[in-house]
């Protein structure tokens, strides 16, 4: 799919007045020193209590070791993406814990069996080289897909080191493209040049330490004789450059992001740029002589209006020539929203949300500039989605699954029967459970939707375990999916898993996310507090046995929840958290999000983020549940130090609360999947004790 993607990687109201700019002192800011002795000792003090707590749990092994066996299965799917004439795909198992590149063709990949040809061994590269590397990334060299460019990480972090590898030779290659490590941005403009955005020295990177300045780089010259092709401010979020190629049509483009949902395009001709007449706000796409333009606004050109979440489409002909009559290939309704699309050779696929469920169409342009519109034919329930197997053909992969439906792999052919390739084990006995779709009904009387997964012949009495989880921003849809962690480690012993749909996510298109940016980002949490409520109200759970549960922008959440409502949760499991909402835009990637909750610089701004930020209205002598915080040394997105300074605090509070701060992991929290494993193992060994002690040994696991 042509679709250029952004950055884009998640209280009580006391009615204060703005505070002065200048912040009071913060007794625990040396905990923001992430690699600090003295801040890595506090750490990992804290590690061997939660440890030593938390392991203690009668199954907690037996947990861990079915956790990681379901990670390490032989059985799962393995995901691969075609280039030239081979399926690639990374692959992590007990024996090769980093992870092996490997390739095989489709006729071994229909097999049960396949036979792989490996490319690159991570853990021999690590070994070798003596270093924790982390598969990230591969940027294809098109068309020839003989050359790529590898990124890797240490530990996790998003900072990358990028090399150039020859798939021929399966080496990387001597004197080829190299960048050290850095939050770097590189692509292929053709075998000889890159597109780089990287740290090229003082003043290059922007406040939120992503690539201000994107350079044209030519083999055999150092980095530093690359030539500047644009740069923007130091307040942007980041400049990027590529290149989309389709089969007859190639074009450059380079895209300065000012905020996280705002840019300028440029298309690039013959070294000028171009700028592209859109909403600061729209999504770019290219689709062969079409340009694909989606709305998060309306936009009103020549006199006709075109609604917020639409897609359209023109012939960039047309447009460059000044032409602004759009072909309307998706209309959002109530309820109903764009969820993406895919570009085939000859037809588009768009994934459509109806109520959160998802409802794939073929469109297909017509010599008369129309498009046509049919269903392509999926099952009517659970999480599916479709994409493109490459840009010359129409062929497509398509996956489904929900919560108690391991994952099932089709490829199709538009026009043809789907062909099921691949489908996932089972982890855990799906029958024995229940979906259902509720809704709540928020402060403002917004329907709130959320899906509940529980034992079939709950008894509504209030007393069962139930696990709450929520995220509520940048846009990101939550859906049904399934966890053999989740099954495992919660649903088996009895517990109830609730998934709620808040604002501040994409699942009714941008206004569902609008709703709940910058001064409106209560509505999101009083969306959360509606669903915790409507669950106690129809006796699923009560208090003392609700948990809740989030990470990045979901941590923020269960902050949120934390300090606003101690009196309706028994449990919060808080992962890679944002606490800390006035240093927030101060701290790594942080001030690339002031798109998403505003600027604690700016006195009016700061008057509402105070409101909910949860460092700021953590309170001694409150009651509050008891919280896990997990975070990572080595995520390099949310600094560790919004999770350090909240322990911390809360401690010197008199709270008692748990903390693990993974040493690897960047903001994923794990490395691999031994540290996924144990990381997940301590959440649920914590849930476990808090809000049903008792609960696992009647299970009789």
């Amino acid at each position: 799919m042509k679709m250029f993607l952004r950055l884009g990687l998640i209280l009580s109201c006391l009615g204060l007045p703005a505070r002065a700019q200048t912040p009071a002192p913060d007794p625990f800011q040396w905990l923001e020193e992430v690699t600090g002795d003295k801040a890595l000792a506090w750490a990992r003090e804290q590690n061997v209590r939660s440890q030593g707590e938390l392991e203690g749990a009668g199954d907690f092994a037996a947990l861990q070791a079915r956790l990681l066996t379901a990670l390490e299965s032989e059985d799962r799917i393995p995901g691969i993406g075609k280039h030239g004439e081979f399926y690639y795909n990374f692959w992590r198992d007990k024996t090769n814990v980093r992870g092996l590149w490997r390739r095989t063709t489709l006729e071994e990949y229909r097999k049960p069996k396949p036979a792989w040809e490996t490319i690159l061994d991570l853990d021999a590269l690590a070994s070798a080289e003596q270093e924790n590397w982390v598969w990230k990334a591969t940027a294809w060299l098109q068309p020839d897909h003989d050359r790529c460019l590898i990124s890797l990480s240490r530990g996790g972090a998003d900072a990358v080191v990028v090399r150039e590898f020859d798939l021929s030779t399966r080496r990387f290659v001597a004197d080829g493209f190299t960048l050290p490590e850095a939050k770097s941005r590189a692509t292929w403009r053709d075998r000889d040049t890159l597109y780089v955005g990287t740290d090229f020295g003082a003043g290059s990177l922007t406040d939120s330490g992503y690539p201000r300045i994107v350079k044209e780089w030519r083999r055999g010259t150092p980095l530093g004789a690359a030539t500047a092709v644009f740069a923007g401010q130091k307040t942007d979020v980041s400049v990027t450059a590529g290149v989309s190629i389709e089969p007859g049509f190639r074009r450059e483009f380079v895209t300065r992001a000012d905020t996280f949902f705002t840019r300028e395009e440029f298309l690039r001709v013959d070294g000028k740029l171009i700028r592209l007449d859109l909403p600061a706000d729209a999504g770019l796409g290219t689709y062969r002589e079409h340009i694909l333009v989606t709305l998060r606004t309306d936009w009103n050109v020549r006199g006709r209006t075109y609604p917020a979440g639409a897609l359209l489409a023109t012939p960039w002909e047309k447009f460059l020539a000044g032409g602004r009559a759009f072909e309307l290939l998706y209309v959002p309704a109530p309820r109903k929203a764009l969820s993406g699309y895919s570009t085939l050779r000859h037809h588009l696929i768009v994934n459509e949300l109806e109520n959160v469920r998802n409802r794939l169409y073929v469109l297909t342009p017509q010599p008369d500039g129309r498009w046509t519109r049919v269903a392509l034919d999926a099952p009517a329930f659970g999480t599916i989605s479709a994409a493109s197997i490459d840009d010359e053909t129409d062929h497509y992969w398509m996956t489904v699954t929900d919560f108690l439906t391991p994952s099932t792999l089709y490829r199709g052919t538009i026009g043809r029967e789907r062909e099921k390739l691949k489908s996932a084990p089972a982890f855990f006995d799906g029958g024995r459970f229940e979906i259902a779709q509720h809704e709540a009904v928020s402060a403002d009387g917004t329907r709130v939707p959320y899906f509940q997964v529980s034992p079939k012949g709950l008894k509504p009495d209030g007393s069962n375990p139930t696990l709450l989880y929520g995220y509520g921003g940048f846009r990101l849809s939550q859906m049904p999916g399934y966890n053999p962690g989740r099954g495992i480690g919660w649903l088996e012993h009895g517990g109830v898993f609730v998934l709620a749909n808040i604002r501040g996510g994409g699942e009714f298109g941008p206004a569902w996310h609008q709703a709940a940016l910058k001064a409106n980002r209560q509505k999101a949490y009083d969306d959360f507090i509606a669903i915790a409520e409507h669950l106690v109200a129809r006796k699923v759970t009560s208090p003392k046995h609700l948990g809740i549960q989030g990470g990045s922008n979901g941590g923020l959440l269960m902050g949120a929840m934390l300090t606003q409502r101690p009196d309706l949760f028994g449990a919060v499991v808080c992962q890679v958290p944002l606490l800390d909402m006035q240093r927030y835009n101060k701290l790594l990637a942080g001030a690339s999000w002031m798109g998403e909750y505003g600027n604690p610089d700016v006195p009016e701004e700061w008057a509402y983020i105070r409101r909910y930020s949860p460092y700021h209205n953590v309170r001694a002598g409150v009651d509050y549940p008891r919280v896990l915080f997990t975070t990572s040394t080595r995520d390099d997105r949310v600094h560790p130090g919004h999770a350090r300074k909240m322990v911390a605090k809360m401690q010197e509070q008199g709270h008692d609360v748990l903390y693990y701060e993974n040493i690897e992991g960047g903001h994923g929290g794990a490395a691999n999947n031994q540290q996924a494993a144990y990381m997940s193992s301590l959440a649920y060994a914590f849930l476990w004790k808090q809000l049903a002690p008792k609960a696992r040994e009647a299970a009789g696991r």
